[in-house]
């Protein structure tokens, strides 16, 4: 690869490229731009955990007033947002990733890093934002650890006397774990310390996953021939990732480093190793088991039977480990999970298509039958992408990216900080379309999350 010198001259031999001064304006501009972009993320990320600790919407319902000790490193600063400038600092926070990702490519890579960073450590410093994701896994883990309750079969409801249970929420009292035993089993530590540590252990194991995602993306962009500065700004500076994944402490990032680490072993061409990480990251949360079947589908060369052999073998051997390691700790207890998984999807959520339609407009019915609609829909486009992968007619990676976000838009129940099992498959993929598909996704699911901050809500979209 070639060095240019600051007038296009290239050392190796001397010739130039010439650039007119028009396109260096526009290569100034964009840099510009792009570096505006990275000041306003981390600005505007440090408004928000700043804020945090008194701005009742960025709080999750079951820890409003913010208890001292919950309140993180911020929480003496009294810094509140009213609703108003709390969308106004989101949609500039939108904004500045947009620009920053858009001229990634003409950024420093250690200022993109250093930004991703720093941004991963202010969300850590603040209390845990926007969901009680966090205490309902320590509630599944005291379940199993201490009162001898099955957390598959059973929801949060049988500990009602645990000074825990009034952080949970109450959609959640009645639920048993829709998580894989992999992640329960990795939970239990936790449960026996205090609430606060336990929420910021989750929250550093999100921070942790999210910077180690940011890496293997760096490293698997550059076995693609990919420009691994864009793909990790993509990531690393998604709103919806840092704040709501991180700042909730969601195991979606656990979820998405184990499965990214599978992405990286398959283009570095350890096949069983791959299989093996995709299958681990489906121990975590069972969405992580939609890559394997890309994965399988992958490699129309010479020896391809030979590969999918041993990515099924890395898979099916570390499936059996986990699912053994899940009846031995919980019995049958995890074959309940789809079932539960089913109820959750059934019941929806107003962020979806079909959720809004029954929970926001007031039709059950039709946003019943919307969400088996879109449910087929899903299937079809899922069997499609994986035909076309396996005739060689499309990347699996980017065939794996359509797919989560045909599941995305399609499912009943779509959470913000969802967007996250998108954004490390699009850094990585050759479909540029899927690029603008990304940034319009983040862009869609923060704006209607930001209109359930509005009090009352918008009555003309029954909010």
């Amino acid at each position: 690869m070639s060095i240019k010198g600051p007038l296009g001259a290239t050392p190796d031999t001397g010739a130039f490229e010439l650039r007119s001064p028009a396109r260096a304006r526009r290569i100034l501009v964009g840099s510009r731009l792009g570096l505006a972009g990275l000041i306003g993320v981390l600005l505007t990320g440090l408004v928000v955990c700043v804020a945090a600790a008194h701005t009742n919407s960025l709080l999750p319902e079951s820890v409003r007033p913010v208890p001292s000790w919950m309140a993180g490193a911020f929480g003496g600063w009294d810094l509140r947002l009213n609703t108003g400038e709390l969308i106004t600092v989101l949609s500039l926070m939108f904004v500045s990733y947009v620009f920053a990702v858009r001229a990634a490519d003409r950024l420093s890579p250690r200022a993109v890093l250093m930004t991703i960073a720093a941004l991963n450590a202010l969300v850590l410093l603040a209390p845990p934002l926007l969901s009680t994701d966090v205490f309902s896994y320590q509630a599944y883990a005291r379940m199993w650890d201490i009162y001898n309750a099955n957390p598959y079969l059973t929801g949060p409801h049988v500990i009602a006397l645990d000074p825990l249970y009034p952080y949970i929420g109450a959609k959640w009292w009645d639920t048993p774990t829709a998580y894989g035993p992999l992640f329960t089993l990795l939970s239990a530590p936790l449960a026996t310390v205090s609430i606060a540590a336990s929420a910021l252990a989750f929250k550093a194991t999100a921070a942790l996953a999210s910077l180690i995602t940011v890496a293997l993306i760096w490293h698997a962009c550059r076995l693609r021939g990919l420009d691994s500065v864009r793909g990790v700004a993509l990531f690393g500076l998604n709103p919806l990732v840092v704040l709501y994944g991180v700042g909730g402490g969601h195991n979606d990032l656990l979820m998405l480093v184990l499965t990214t680490a599978g992405v990286y072993a398959l283009l570095a061409r350890r096949e069983r190793t791959s299989g093996a990480m995709i299958a681990l990251g489906a121990g975590i949360k069972l969405t992580g088991g939609l890559l394997l079947p890309f994965a399988l589908a992958s490699g129309v060369e010479l020896g391809a039977t030979k590969r999918r052999r041993a990515i099924l073998t890395g898979a099916a051997v570390t499936a059996a480990a986990v699912g053994g390691a899940g009846v031995a700790a919980f019995g049958l207890g995890p074959l309940h999970l789809l079932g539960t998984l089913q109820k959750i999807q059934s019941e929806g959520d107003w962020h979806s298509i079909p959720g809004f339609i029954s929970t926001r407009l007031g039709m059950g019915a039709i946003g019943t039958v919307a969400g088996i609609v879109l449910g087929a829909v899903f299937l079809v486009v899922l069997g499609w992408l994986l035909r076309r992968v396996w005739r060689g007619e499309m990347d699996w990676i980017d065939g794996a990216a359509w797919a989560t976000l045909a599941m995305l838009v399609t499912a009943s129940s779509l959470l913000p900080w969802y967007v996250a099992w998108l954004m490390p498959l699009v850094a990585l993929c050759t479909d540029r379309r899927l690029w603008r598909a990304a940034l319009w996704l983040t862009g869609i699911v923060l704006f209607i999350t930001m209109l359930g901050y509005v009090p009352h809500g918008v009555s003309f979209l029954g909010i």
